[in-house]
């Protein structure tokens, strides 16, 4: 009789595996990191890895999803309240997601140096394709908010979305050359705060916003990471 897969436990012993990894990520680095380590870490055999990841880059794959979905569901609850404008509910998805970065920095650090490695070209593709998969909704659901409320203009909210969610990874391609090159001292705060700055109006004028409405980078987070 073929065994029947009991998924609350398949999952818990799954998220060993990330939960280790993601300890490991931060301590040593994702390049230093062996999958022995993090059989070492769990008290697990290299058949039972096996048996949920089918290599190193699938297990950061499933990071990656970690950090999206927690990062989403911390921010579950603005989005989902009627009270709270389209546009506010904009900025403070863009600044949750901000902060929570800022929260974990160590690994966001780590993650920098994975997302720039020439070898993780197919990795990030396919965490590109996630992100907007899990991203874009959101989006698409605050953006007949401000239609409704006559705050934004376009044809199409998941359209637009989609359209967003390509700015969006620009966005942290270019935050992430700009954090390294001030790292290295090539550019000034105001270099990168200025280019940075420039996207708050791409986004006004795809939503069709009014100029100066929408504000999705604050200067607390611009001095953490660029100061």
């Amino acid at each position: 009789m073929a065994r029947t897969l009991n998924h609350a436990v398949y999952t818990v012993k799954r998220e060993a595996f990330v939960d280790a990894a993601m300890r490991l990520m931060q301590a040593k680095g994702y390049e230093q990191m062996s999958i022995q380590d993090v059989l070492d870490a769990v008290g697990a055999s290299r058949g039972a890895f096996y048996h949920y990841f089918d290599s190193k880059q699938a297990l950061l794959e499933a990071i990656v999803d970690r950090i999206a979905d927690q990062a989403l569901g911390s921010l579950q609850p603005v989005v989902a309240d009627p009270r709270v404008a389209a546009i506010a509910k904009l900025e403070q998805f863009f600044g949750g997601i901000a902060q929570y970065k800022t929260d974990r920095k160590a690994l966001m650090l780590e993650f920098i140096k994975v997302w720039k490695s020439y070898d993780m070209a197919v990795v990030r593709d396919r965490l590109r394709h996630t992100m907007i998969e899990k991203v874009a909704p959101i989006l698409a659901k605050i953006i007949r908010q401000g239609v409704a409320e006559e705050v934004f203009t376009v044809d199409s909210a998941a359209e637009t979305a989609s359209i967003l969610m390509t700015l969006m990874l620009g966005f942290q391609d270019v935050a992430t050359d700009l954090f390294l090159a001030r790292q290295a001292n090539t550019i000034t705060y105001e270099d990168a705060e200025r280019t940075l700055m420039t996207f708050t109006g791409a986004f006004e004028r795809i939503l069709g916003a009014r100029p100066g409405s929408i504000h999705i980078v604050d200067q607390k987070t611009l001095i953490e990471w660029f100061g």
